[in-house]
């Protein structure tokens, strides 16, 4: 019996609440996360001296060093997950990175702050299991809605946290977002502990299956594997830019000492839209059908990417970046509405530890990426290798979804 029956009788009165709690836990876990992405390569900067092509490489180990743990983690919180509950995950993640991150504000060289981002990886998975959470209690003619609102909170605090981390790092130092973030983390630690509940049955001992036989009992195993590598291709695609947006603006601004505070208003600017066009995308994915979003969003990745190569003002950055915000809503949240719609229950916790997984590894070549195309070539350069991504990740999906058609 999956764990979604085994609920029903109380879903109504758990899946909304905790839909609630779980936004605004991710949203402010979004916040903390991304709080230094605007000066995490002028923070390095400030830890020695270096070269141009040194402070581009170190920042892109910095961006990529936790997702490279959280790839070989994910799968086995998943699998503890359908064990144990997704409850007892998420006190563990929010715990273990609210010290981890605390502890960054105080490396004084690089390896430290790579070292502490590796530890990072191993406590990560709040995110995924709130999403596993949502995703197995929530009725399945409302995931659509449920999970693009749910996106909202990580995506719009992920993309709304530069605005705060530059501001904070403009007027009071580079170390203090870190000690707020590890603050906001603690503080969805106990939301988490009071207020998230799970009826929550594990499969009995002895009748648990292996991830083989798990994708082997799949309704669609070929969309499931498909989808992974769709959510790896657009994590590379929006990461590659993360490593030079701050050194990118400076740029277009010619050296101004407002540097960090816009360039966290600039990073700010798709979460806005994100906060916007998520739900209304999930919910239009409910009626039409999620794979019309998903097409759709990779297309508008793919017009919006090559002029911001080509911009010749902080403005029309601006304006660009906030229309990937709406690109960016009609893709992960479709991704993960899709995985659950072809997911039995039980396995939920599995499927997406793996999806996460594949995720972390587009957040760790998506730095590298952007790190050495700009170091080799050009800032401009990311943007169009970063639109050359989407049109391969639209070719991938388009093709895959056709042949599921073909076969029905």
């Amino acid at each position: 019996m999956s764990s979604n029956t085994q609920n029903a009788p109380n879903e109504n009165n758990y899946w909304k609440r905790n839909l609630i709690v779980l936004w605004f836990s991710t949203f402010v876990t979004g916040i903390g996360f991304s709080m230094i992405t605007p000066f995490m390569p002028l923070y390095i900067n400030s830890l020695g001296n270096f070269t141009k092509s040194q402070l581009v490489i170190w920042n892109g180990i910095a961006f990529s060093a936790t997702f490279l743990v959280m790839a070989i983690m994910s799968p086995i919180w998943g699998k503890i997950a359908d064990r144990r509950g997704r409850k007892l995950m998420l006190i563990r993640a929010a715990l273990g990175m609210s010290i981890v991150i605390f502890l960054q504000a105080f490396v004084s060289a690089p390896w430290q702050l790579v070292v502490l981002r590796l530890l990072q990886g191993v406590f990560s998975g709040f995110v995924s299991n709130a999403t596993t959470l949502i995703a197995s209690t929530a009725p399945k003619s409302e995931s659509g809605r449920a999970l693009g609102t749910l996106n909202t909170g990580v995506i719009s605090g992920t993309l709304l946290g530069p605005l705060v981390g530059g501001i904070i790092a403009q007027y009071f130092g580079y170390r203090i977002p870190f000690m707020i973030t590890g603050s906001l983390l603690f503080l969805a630690f106990i939301l988490t502990v009071i207020f998230i509940k799970e009826d929550f049955h594990p499969v009995p001992k002895g009748k648990e299956e292996s991830t083989k036989e798990i994708f082997r009992h799949l309704k669609n195993s070929n969309t499931v594997l498909a989808l992974f590598v769709t959510t790896m291709i657009i994590q590379i695609s929006n990461n590659s830019i993360n490593p030079i947006i701050s050194l990118y603006v400076s740029q277009l601004m010619h050296g101004s000492d407002k540097v960090t505070l816009i360039a966290g208003v600039v990073a700010a600017l798709p979460g806005i839209a994100n906060i916007i066009a998520a739900p209304r995308f999930g919910a239009l994915g409910d009626r039409i059908g999620t794979e019309k979003i998903l097409i759709s969003g990779l297309i508008f990745a793919i017009l919006v990417y090559i002029p911001q190569a080509f911009v010749n003002n902080i403005w029309q950055l601006a304006i660009l970046r906030f229309l990937v915000g709406i690109s960016d809503a009609c893709l992960i949240p479709p991704v993960q509405t899709l995985l659950t719609k072809n997911t039995d229950d039980q396995y939920t916790g599995r499927i997406f530890g793996y999806n996460q997984s594949f995720q972390a590894v587009g957040n760790v070549c998506g730095p590298l990426l952007g790190s050495y195309v700009s170091s080799a070539l050009s800032y401009s350069a990311v943007f169009l290798t970063t639109s050359g991504l989407a049109f391969v990740n639209f070719f991938w999906v388009f093709t895959h979804l056709h042949r599921k058609k073909a076969k029905k």
